[in-house]
């Protein structure tokens, strides 16, 4: 049973960072599985934002973070990594990490190509 754990999410103020921990468990070898992160804001879809390739080499944005944040794996700690950084208050949103299904557009950043969702972990940014 795969588990995806996220964490480090907590309260900052407009143009603070953050940096969010997505430990997996349960996979043989989690190199061998894509990583995205998504988050959603209240009374809004979830949206995917940033996805990792197995081995780090490629990664994917949302137009909405690019250039704030960035995306990163260890894969000896079993961990990916958001950066957030020049956070804004429309960043305020519960933010969750899954694992890309087998034979999925995993870097269009659709929930229909995801699986094994953590429980998420809340990121809220004042003004």
């Amino acid at each position: 049973q795969v588990q995806l754990v996220e964490s480090g999410g907590g309260s900052v103020q407009a143009g603070g960072s953050l940096r969010l921990s997505c430990i997996v468990s349960g996979y043989a070898a989690m190199r061998n599985r894509e990583i995205g992160w998504f988050r959603q804001a209240p009374g809004k879809e979830r949206e995917g934002i940033a996805a990792i390739s197995t081995g780090g080499g490629s990664t994917y944005y949302a137009d909405s973070v690019k250039g704030r944040f960035t995306i990163s794996r260890d894969n000896a700690k079993n961990t990916v990594y958001l950066q957030m950084n020049s956070l804004k208050p429309e960043d305020t949103a519960m933010y969750y990490c899954a694992a890309g299904a087998y034979g999925g557009r995993w870097w269009d950043l659709k929930e229909s190509d995801y699986h094994s969702w953590g429980q998420g972990t809340q990121v809220t940014v004042s003004s």
